[in-house]
């Protein structure tokens, strides 16, 4: 049985107001959230977008969401766990501030705007999903323990796997820093030897006792390293590195950490999609990110696998060809999206319900 999502047009001519306008009919006819009830406590999933780019969901559109969710008398925050490379949103103090600095507030959005600590230990929850590639999952306690979850997320490109929109959104969003590098590699972080300056920090902070300090350079042994990333954020001179390039993995991992942090949501989970501004790169890259399409539109679905192969198919159909192919030949976004399917997550096949 096809899947449904739902579409409005968005040009890149069309002002705030009149996108707002849209989505609000988007959510009310797609009843996107109507599975939420009073005094629910609701995470809302969003991308709050690195220092030095403008390429997330606006905030006036984030307010939209928020105002549509507290109607309905639930409780509702705003929330993206810290990330695993160095840059403003790495710890939960410069994270919030930097969403502050894109607009994203308590007093802009109406709920509360929360960043997740995993250096404390309420703040991670593992989950066990027994997976081909990951049997646990390290995921946010804020998500895990909410009561239902809406994903807000921007539909662009992505380095690792072609494009990024709500899989991504939740499968790498929603997971520790030590959940993110078990999707991005197989290996313990390796030391710049050029750039450490044998301060010891990475040795404070290392739970297990892999880091040493050797002729005045941090030496990490890999088999005590149980690849937690602490060292990586408490380095001052960015000498900690890994190695992204595992391949088409980190694509399959992704969506099996999506499986997890939607654990125990079953139609408790809403999903919607801002294919504007779509960019080569996710909304992490803090440098020249060109785009590579014009405006879409926005979807809304229960189901992730179909809003993201219904946002993908647009994208495309809109520029003639696959923009993000061209964009990543090394990638082919849709095998994330098979094989989100093969394990159960939804659907490839869907059925489209345009509103204009």
């Amino acid at each position: 049985m096809k899947s449904k999502v739902y579409f409005t047009s968005v040009k890149d001519s069309d002002d705030v107001p009149g996108v707002s306008a849209k989505l609000k009919t988007l959510i009310k006819e797609s009843k996107v959230i109507d599975f939420i009830r009073r005094e629910q406590k609701v995470a809302l999933k969003i991308h709050f977008g690195e220092e030095g780019t403008n390429s997330f969901v606006r905030p006036a559109y984030t307010r939209l969401v928020c105002d549509e969710v507290v109607s309905k008398g639930a409780s509702a925050f705003l929330s993206d766990a810290n990330t695993l490379y160095r840059g403003r949103r790495l710890n939960s103090a410069d994270h919030l501030k930097v969403a502050a600095e894109h607009g994203f507030t308590k007093e802009t959005m109406g709920v509360e705007v929360i960043i997740p600590d995993e250096a404390r230990e309420d703040d991670t929850s593992v989950i066990q999903i027994n997976q081909k590639l990951i049997k646990s999952a390290k995921i946010a306690s804020i998500f895990t323990k909410a009561d239902a979850l809406v994903a807000i997320s921007h539909f662009k490109g992505h380095i690792l796997t072609s494009f990024g929109g709500a899989l991504k959104n939740i499968g790498m969003g929603c997971a520790t820093r030590a959940g993110k590098l078990a999707q991005h590699c197989d290996v313990s972080p390796v030391v710049y030897a050029d750039k450490c300056i044998g301060c010891g920090e990475c040795l404070k902070v290392c739970p297990v006792g892999a880091i040493q300090i050797k002729n005045k350079k941090s030496v990490i042994d890999t088999a005590k390293c149980i690849g937690c990333a602490s060292c990586m954020a408490a380095c001052p001179t960015g000498a900690m590195f890994i190695d992204f390039g595992t391949g088409d993995k980190v694509q399959e991992k992704m969506v099996e950490y999506a499986l997890a942090a939607l654990k125990g949501k079953k139609d408790r989970a809403g999903f919607l999609n801002f294919a504007v501004r779509i960019n080569k790169e996710c909304d992490c890259w803090p440098f020249d990110n060109p785009r590579i399409a014009p405006d879409v539109g926005i979807f809304a679905s229960l189901d992730p696998v179909s809003i993201d192969k219904a946002s993908f198919d647009l994208v495309n159909s809109a520029c003639g060809k696959d923009v993000f192919k061209e964009a990543h030949p090394e990638y082919d976004g849709v095998k994330h999206l098979k094989y989100a399917q093969e394990i159960g997550l939804g659907n490839l096949d869907y059925e489209l319900i345009r509103l204009d």
